[in-house]
């Protein structure tokens, strides 16, 4: 029962995200096959609609992700400076290999975000903490150095104002022909969902996992892989969205538990909603104009944080 009804609510949320717009579109033009509604729906909202539920599955994906391997819930691309780092690889791309289109962003943000999520995995190892809470603090503090790296090097070549515009997340620009490259997110998470169980070791620790046969060292670079190719897949279509990778996992983990292979479906479907929420908020407060989704999923995801660390509390 409780399946029905989420997945009601769900194609309810993608229904209404399909008739609203700045041009109206009534059910019975949908239905009637009118051809104005059918273009602007083939070439607008419905990869609008696939691209939010092929982020929001990824993002969230990733979350849980980041989360196993370095055994902290409150660990997302936002705080281990993923997203920054990828920034930085598509701002270097754009810089120096601008022919190269959107193939030289996507190796840009893959090689950088692959290494700075390397390099603070190293930094975590290499500290004693005893509270959980410093992980994310260190990722905010990295994230905010290769951050200002990122901008100085903007500044430089006379790209701020470009930069900030391509990193504010917003699904306003999705139309047919220029997002296709978000579904590559979609095998990353069939993957994901294939080494779901070892995933769930290796979030028990290295030792257990070392005692049980699996090869630590190879899961996480495999981790950090599919977790690099969907920030820089997501990146470069809508730009940075925050929040979704962080406060899904830990909802879900509330609800039932950390097993990945039972989990991991309910995570990617609660990512896709949650950000389809995120979006339909931001173009009806204005309507017909659009609040971009960065801010409407950094102000829900926000709240819902807190209300997670206080009902953890």
């Amino acid at each position: 029962m409780k399946v029905v009804y989420a997945l009601t609510c769900f194609f309810v949320l993608c229904f209404a995200s399909l008739l609203l717009g700045a041009k109206y579109a009534s059910v019975t033009q949908m239905l009637t096959f009118s051809d104005d509604v059918w273009l602007v729906l083939s070439a607008s909202r419905l990869p609008r609609l696939f691209a939010l539920i092929c982020s929001g599955a990824g993002l969230a994906v990733c979350g849980v992700i980041l989360q196993q391997i370095v055994q902290n819930k409150f660990v997302e691309p936002a705080t281990c400076g993923g997203l920054d780092a990828a920034k930085l690889g598509i701002l270097i791309s754009i810089i120096h290999a601008p022919s190269m289109g959107v193939t030289a962003r996507m190796l840009g943000a893959l090689v950088f975000c692959l290494l700075a999520s390397l390099a603070f995995i190293l930094i975590i190892r290499g500290i004693r903490y005893k509270s959980p809470v410093l992980i994310p603090i260190i990722g905010i503090m990295f994230g905010s150095v290769l951050s200002a790296i990122a901008e100085l090097y903007a500044y430089q070549n006379n790209m701020m104002q470009s930069m900030q515009g391509w990193m504010l997340g917003d699904f306003s620009k999705i139309v047919q022909g220029n997002y296709e490259i978000i579904y590559l997110i979609l095998p990353i998470v069939m993957l994901t969902y294939l080494y779901a169980q070892r995933f769930t070791i290796v979030g028990m620790g290295e030792g257990l996992a070392t005692t049980l046969g699996l090869s630590y060292f190879s899961l996480v670079i495999l981790g950090l892989v599919l977790v690099s190719l969907t920030i820089a897949t997501t990146v470069i279509t809508v730009g940075s969205i925050p929040f979704i990778g962080l406060i899904i996992p830990n909802l879900v983990a509330m609800r039932y538990g950390d097993n990945l292979k039972r989990t991991l479906p309910i995570i990617a479907f609660a990512g896709a909603t949650l950000l389809i929420i995120c979006d339909l908020l931001g173009r009806l407060i204005l309507y017909p104009f659009e609040i971009p989704i960065g801010l409407t999923a950094s102000c829900l995801g926000g709240l819902i944080f807190l209300v997670i660390v206080w009902k953890i509390k």
